[in-house]
């Protein structure tokens, strides 16, 4: 079975490699260089040990996902050119664009997706990324079909794909959280395997997929050409080749200056202090309009039980010195989860008031004990300063310098009182807080969490924005008056612009995926 898949991928490639005019590359070709800082572990997307960005964006490029998310949250069609709720809200109909084909000329259909789903959620397969399929109706807790149960993933005709999911999920926030993760397989070149031997088929290591980019060879761990395809349904950029290379981050924006790379991934982020290099040298820099960053301060609930001390804290720190600190201009404090520049919006502000952080820590019954605060060594900066700050209203801190792996285990455990912790925010409302809010990750350490929960659900129910909106500044009311986390600050980022490849959607390379069809070269 084996040598037969072979045997039709090595057919399938010469047809593709044939329409795109050969193999070998000719001097009128056209390629763009392409940096990336870490290597990608695996061509088969539900196979990736790490399952990291790295991964995600090379499969992007390969693979057909359902829908294009910009850094802002609004979508747009790729696979699936609409989508519209079904089942009362249970059920998502996507339906498929006509246009859309595997790199071997056959047209993708609904039954591939639908085949892809149910072959990832067979428990014989040894699918790595298989817990992304948890959401749909029929699997366990970690994405496998569950015997005798209809899996949610139907065929309900050569265009339109049927998803049902466990509980009410809107089109939008199953795209936002799970686009990322789904992606059309080649089914029909793997008729008659074994789910057991579906990941040992040599069709990884030269995959077929329907993707804007086709597979031409590979050094692995190094680098990676891509040829365009020419027949993506949503066009082609008028380039020919994009040859992908992983180097030392150090050494991404040198390339760039040098002329050895046109530009890398995820979106030619820069610092400040790079961001002057890069405009010395004649290379143009642009802010991001989207956050790229998130910073909280955990708070442990258990050992600082009072509501009226946790508000202290938020009240004595001032986030707007710690801010500049850290993004050095590119960020904003906030008293809330709600990312900004997103459909969302929170209307509740944050102000340091040093007074009412006393007057809240004698309410509360502070007695002078000392909170240990835990950090990576990068924050060692924020930490001390954070230590000052609350030394201003009485209150005693020491820090402790640990790994991130050890600084989450730790709260998780109980160990620390508090922690600084950053993360990627999205563009749904309850990006941060339902992953956090929840018995099985209550990392905060809540006593009651029906409170959290009950606004959360409803959240996650509500199909209009209205109703959302009115739900959510309810939830983040709760928060602020109970203020498990103090959320800290948004921080933005730079890019810096190829010199030579013009229309890249450079914030939106966040979400793991790139507008390569709409790549244009720009005049020398």
């Amino acid at each position: 079975m084996k040598r037969l898949i072979a045997l039709l991928l090595a057919a399938a490639l010469a047809l593709g490699l044939t329409a795109c005019g050969g193999e070998e590359p000719t001097a009128e070709q056209v390629t763009v260089r392409y940096g990336l800082s870490n290597a990608w572990d695996s061509l088969m997307p539900y196979n990736s040990p790490s399952g990291s960005n790295y991964t995600r964006i090379i499969c992007d490029k390969i693979y057909d996902r359902l829908a294009y998310v910009h850094a802002d949250g609004t979508l747009d069609p790729r696979g699936a050119v609409s989508w519209e709720s079904a089942d009362d809200g249970m059920a998502v109909l996507f339906h498929l664009d006509e246009k859309a084909a595997f790199h071997d000329g056959t047209p993708v259909t609904a039954q591939h997706w639908a085949d892809t789903i149910a072959l990832m959620t067979d428990p014989n397969c040894p699918a790595l990324g298989r817990s992304v399929f948890s959401v749909l109706a029929g699997t366990d807790d970690n994405g496998a079909a569950l015997d005798g149960e209809t899996l949610g993933a139907e065929a309900v005709d050569d265009h339109t794909l049927k998803l049902t999911f466990k509980s009410p999920t809107t089109p939008e926030d199953f795209l936002l959280d799970k686009n990322r993760e789904f992606y059309v397989l080649p089914t029909h070149l793997m008729e008659g395997v074994d789910p057991v031997q579906i990941m040992e088929l040599d069709l990884w290591d030269a995959p077929v997929g329907s993707g804007p980019c086709k597979f031409v060879e590979e050094i692995p761990g190094s680098q990676l050409v891509l040829e365009i395809n020419q027949d993506y349904q949503l066009g082609c950029p008028d380039f020919d080749r994009l040859v992908i290379t992983v180097m030392d981050k150090s050494n991404l924006l040198p390339s760039v200056i040098s002329g050895d790379l046109d530009y890398y991934a995820f979106g030619g982020n820069v610092s400040v202090e790079d961001a002057e290099t890069a405009r010395s040298s004649g290379l143009e820099v642009v802010e991001g309009e989207v956050p790229n960053t998130f910073y909280e301060l955990m708070l442990n609930c258990e050992t600082i039980p009072s509501a009226e001390v946790r508000r202290a804290i938020d009240l004595a720190l001032d986030k707007e010195a710690l801010c500049l600190q850290s993004t050095q201009g590119l960020g904003e404090p906030t008293a809330t989860d709600v990312t900004p520049g997103t459909e969302y919006t929170c209307s509740l502000t944050w102000e340091r008031d040093v007074d009412q952080a006393r007057t809240l820590l004698e309410q509360g019954g502070y007695d002078g004990r000392t909170y240990t605060l835990a950090c990576t060594s990068n924050r060692a900066g924020l930490a001390s300063l954070m230590q000052q700050e609350l030394a201003e209203v009485d209150m005693n801190v020491t820090i402790e310098t640990v790994d991130s792996a050890a600084l989450f285990s730790g709260m998780a455990d109980g160990k620390y009182d508090m922690a600084i912790a950053s993360h990627t925010p999205g563009a749904l409302p309850l990006w941060f807080t339902e992953s956090r809010l929840s018995q099985g990750n209550n990392i905060f350490h809540i006593a009651d969490l029906e409170p959290y929960t009950y606004y959360i659900e409803q959240i996650g129910a509500a199909s209009g924005w209205e109703t959302r909106q009115v739900l959510l500044d309810k939830l983040q009311e709760l928060l602020a008056d109970q203020r498990p986390f103090i959320p800290l600050w948004f921080g933005r980022t730079l890019h810096v612009q190829s010199p030579t490849v013009d229309n890249i959607d450079y914030p939106s390379s966040s979400f793991s995926n790139e507008n390569i069809w709409a790549w244009r070269m720009k005049e020398a």
